[in-house]
């Protein structure tokens, strides 16, 4: 009877780890057989317990998308306005009202609907058929048909479809990058591991979904389907982050309830008051509230907040970073933290030659990636290569024993192969120029894990035979012996630690020349032994651009965090070599793993890079700075990023080297990969966040002001001086124009020398609430004074009306200037943004059309002014002007008064 388990890669329920079991144990635990595989019976069983090989994802339908918008307080009370204004028959206010909250509602449905899935794109990484036996014969099936316990067939261009222990390997190199973060393509063998506690990088028997296969052959047993993969257990967890809301979100949502609950509580108050004095008849009395709620509700936020953040994601594009979701482009203005991957986004993922040691010279070379653009120098100085046969040797061996190909695309230089082949592509021709040897192929050894070297037999124009090899240098080490007793190993032991400890992969070059019967090159030959030329220094060098963004965004108080898969020291040396900071502290993955989420959480501060990390260990760092109450961004490309993607508070992903699923878990993209922008974008969010409250802090005070007329209107039993069309027509025109205004609003100087804004603090501060009060105050009661006045003076109440409105426009625009920069209005900052003028001038256009245009003055019952009636409005608005500029100059003396006590 054949045992039916589901075991995943790490799981205990077996003795050990499945990656540390033998053949024959594997075999075992998965009641299976190398030769005869699965029976199509017991394939059936298992696939019937266990469910096909796919990724499934919930999709929310959009019409529920659509509704979820309508979950507001703001708008609870502008649907309750709705009602009560189509209950008692006012249809125009009733139209007008209900256009607001449907314009609110498809804002925030396009922004929902247009941040993707990331999921669809993981499900579309698994590949689609597989080789299997069953039955002892050997067939293709659909990849969603394999069930653990199958024996499966890999070879070159296959993509590995589903998580796998090898059974055996011929020259099996696989390249895992988008699942580990590794560059280069990974060496596999079949042997068992001693460790149980490999991380998955460094697990040489295993090979895991979505993975693709790039040389040799294999068969493994499938150990893992669907969601119980690596790329499944990914999956999950970008399924299980729930979206936050952004900080600025969380601060609008707090201020809407806030202000929501106030009017409410107002409205029931005057309510109440009106009813139990007997001030007006009861439909009176309701649509009197319902003027003085449309009135001081700030409906026109939405739309001002959401045309702010749209004008700054269309800049951001400008700067090659395209951000997929209106919040995002403000939150990296709070990020307190950056955790970013370190290739080819702190490095250009082109591995470069920078240092050249041979028996006699030590040289450098200059010039970084695969453009064969730079020299090789000595001191600084370049150096006549020809005049040292042995570089040149060593040059021509290190692009002779290689399998990889450079090429010009697009005027941009790249590899079709491995990255360390391409160095010494780059590196002979920056040596020698764009001519190649003039040597042709006899035979070669690919590289090969029980070698660890390449090496190729070449004859040349004279006929001579000659071996080129490059390799690790401990295998190249013993041929060299062989040929040369007095090698010494010691010596060259110490320049490699040098460079290693410089964060630097070495690599030994060597040659050896045979007779021209030699036809083949093999391992013997190699044995008997070798001229050791010298060693190369590789490595992945750092973005000149990103040393000087990272010094950048310290000055800025944001701290920079290196979450890589490579090697603790090769992280280290190059977080030294970017600055992250003055001493550098790094974690490995394993060693979170034994941290518990508390422990993590408290001494997560304390480091600068993760080394050797998994996609948990990246999760669980960004969830961790989440706990600390930091606001944190996350870089990644592959698949493996895709879950801290989207659980940072900002995700961004690689545009040139992304995997889709990460771009699709981001909420930005950098179209160049260059992390650079990221400062943009940072100074960028901090820009309009400064504008966002600046709008805030207008809005507000104005829309309180006509409420406040109303409610005044009502305890003073007099009739009301604005009907709720009018005030609406108020709030939304000043938001599709002055308001407008904030969005061309320039930077205030010194923005990115300032620390990250604190979170979970109130938007608006004590003096903020103090100034709205006596503005809204004031604006209401000159629009109050001067309806009465003018009615008693005999004009009609149309035209007094009309004046009014007026009154409080001229009174927003005027108050514009004042809020617009904390330095005085009538100072050189009057005209750093002259679209300040051009809004201004589109809102009195549309004013004199509300005022003469007949259609306007029926729907919302205004009147023809004079020109001395308007310059009446004028002056009354230019009060509020007058009296905030006053404000602001006591502050501007007060805060000087206290730096020069410092």
């Amino acid at each position: 009877m054949e045992e039916q388990p589901k075991v995943p890669p790490d799981s205990e329920t077996g003795p050990r780890p499945v990656f540390t079991q033998t053949t024959a144990q594997v075999l075992a635990t998965y009641a299976s057989d190398m030769d005869q595989g699965l029976s199509e019976a017991t394939a059936k069983r298992r696939l019937a317990k266990n469910g096909p090989n796919e990724l499934s994802a919930h999709v929310t339908p959009k019409w529920v998308i659509f509704f979820r918008q309508f979950n507001n307080v703001i708008i609870y009370i502008l649907l309750f306005a709705f009602v009560m204004t189509l209950l008692l028959q006012h249809y125009s206010d009733a139209v007008v009202i209900g256009l607001v909250v449907i314009i609110n509602a498809l804002i925030g449905y396009f922004q929902e609907v247009n941040a993707s899935n990331a999921l669809d794109k993981i499900k579309s990484l698994l590949s689609t058929e597989a080789t299997v036996i069953r039955d002892g014969q050997r067939t293709n099936i659909p990849a969603k048909q394999l069930v653990v316990g199958d024996i499966v067939y890999l070879e070159a261009g296959d993509n590995v479809p589903a998580d796998m222990r090898l059974l055996d390997a011929n020259n099996l190199r696989v390249q895992e990058s988008a699942l580990t973060g590794e560059a280069d393509s990974v060496l596999k063998s079949f042997a068992p591991l001693t460790d149980a506690k490999t991380p998955l990088a460094e697990r040489e028997n295993m090979t895991y979904a979505s993975t693709a296969v790039t040389n040799g052959s294999a068969t493994g047993i499938v150990v893992a389907t669907g969601h119980e993969t690596e790329l499944g257990h990914i999956a999950n967890d970008v399924n299980d982050v729930k979206t936050a809301k952004t900080p600025l979100m969380q601060e609008l949502d707090n201020l809407g309830k806030w202000i929501s609950y106030f009017i409410i509580a107002i409205a029931v108050a005057l309510f109440v008051f009106g009813w139990w004095i007997h001030l007006y008849s009861l439909p009176t009395l309701a649509l009197s509230v319902v003027t003085m709620v449309v009135g001081s509700l700030p409906e026109g936020l939405p739309a001002s907040t959401s045309v702010i953040l749209a004008m700054g994601v269309n800049k951001m594009a400008k700067h090659n970073a395209i951000v997929k979701t209106l919040p995002a482009v403000e939150t990296l203005g709070a990020v307190d933290v950056i955790a970013t991957d370190k290739t080819g986004t702190l490095t250009k993922n082109e591995m470069t030659a920078q240092d050249i040691v041979t028996r006699e010279h030590r040289y450098q070379v200059t010039g970084t990636g695969y453009a064969p653009e730079g020299q090789i120098v000595s001191g600084k100085q370049p150096v006549d290569v020809k005049a040292d046969p042995t570089l040149v040797k060593l040059l021509t061996a290190g692009f002779e024993a290689n399998d990889t190909m450079l090429q010009q695309e697009e005027g941009h230089w790249t590899i079709n192969g491995e990255p360390t082949d391409g160095a010494f592509l780059t590196l002979y021709h920056k040596g020698l120029g764009a001519a190649e040897p003039k040597l042709t192929e006899l035979d070669r050894i690919p590289f090969d894990s029980d070698y660890r070297y390449i090496a190729r037999l070449d004859v040349d124009e004279a006929g001579q035979h000659e071996v080129f090899i490059k390799g690790a240098p401990d295998k190249l080490y013993q041929m060299a012996l062989a040929a040369d007793p007095t090698f010494d190993r010691a010596h060259w032991d110490q320049i490699i630690q040098d460079l290693t400890q410089q964060g630097k992969r070495v690599v030994a070059v060597g040659h050896k020349k045979v007779s021209r019967q030699v036809t083949e090159v093999t391992p013997a030959l190699l044995k008997q032994g070798i001229d050791f030329l010298g060693i190369v220094g590789i490595i992945d060098p750092p973005r000149e651009e990103v040393i000087a963004a990272l010094r950048e965004m310290r000055t800025a108080g944001v701290k920079v965090k290196m979450i890589t898969g490579d090697h603790p020291e090769t992280a280290a040396a190059i977080g030294r070599q970017l600055g992250l900071a003055s001493d550098i502290q790094t974690i490995t993955g394993a060693e979170l793993d034994q941290m518990s989420p508390d422990e993590l959480t408290a001494n997560i501060n304390r480091y600068d890079v993760f080394a050797r990390t998994t996609p948990r260990n990246k999760l669980a760092i960004i969830d961790a700075y989440q706990k600390t109450g930091k606001v944190t961004a996350m870089t990644g490309d592959g698949v493996n990023d895709a879950p801290a993607l989207k659980k940072a508070d900002i995700g961004v992903a690689m545009g040139i080297k992304g995997t889709d699923v990460a771009k699709d878990a981001a909420d930005m993209i950098l179209v160049d990969d260059n992390f650079t922008t990221m400062t943009q974008a940072i100074r960028e969010g901090r820009r309009l966040y400064a504008n966002i409250k600046k709008t805030i802090a207008f809005l507000l005070p104005t829309s309180f002001a006509e409420g406040l007329i109303v409610a005044l209107s009502i305890l003073m039993e007099q009739a009301l001086p604005l009907i709720p069309t009018q005030l609406l027509w108020i709030n939304m025109v000043s938001a599709i124009t002055i308001q407008f205004a904030f969005i061309f609003e320039p930077e205030e100087q010194g923005i990115m020398q300032q620390p990250p804004r604190r979170t979970g603090v109130s938007l608006l501060n004590k003096h903020d609430v103090f100034q709205m009060t006596y503005v809204a105050i004031l604006i209401a009661a000159m629009g109050l004074w001067a309806f009465d006045w003018l009615t008693s003076a005999g004009t009609s109440h149309i035209i007094a009306s009309t004046i009014t409105v007026n009154i409080i426009v001229l009174g927003k625009v005027f108050y514009l200037f004042n809020i617009r920069t904390p330095h005085l209005a009538f100072s050189r900052h009057f005209w750093t943004n002259p679209m300040a003028f051009a809004t201004i001038g589109l809102l009195m256009v549309l004013q004199l059309l509300l005022v003469y245009l007949p259609f306007m003055r029926h729907v919302f019952q205004t009147g023809n002014m004079s020109l001395g009636q308007w310059g009446f409005a004028a002056a009354a608005g230019l009060v509020t002007l007058v009296v905030a500029e006053l404000d602001k100059v006591l502050r501007i003396t007060i805060n000087h008064q206290r730096r020069s006590k410092l």
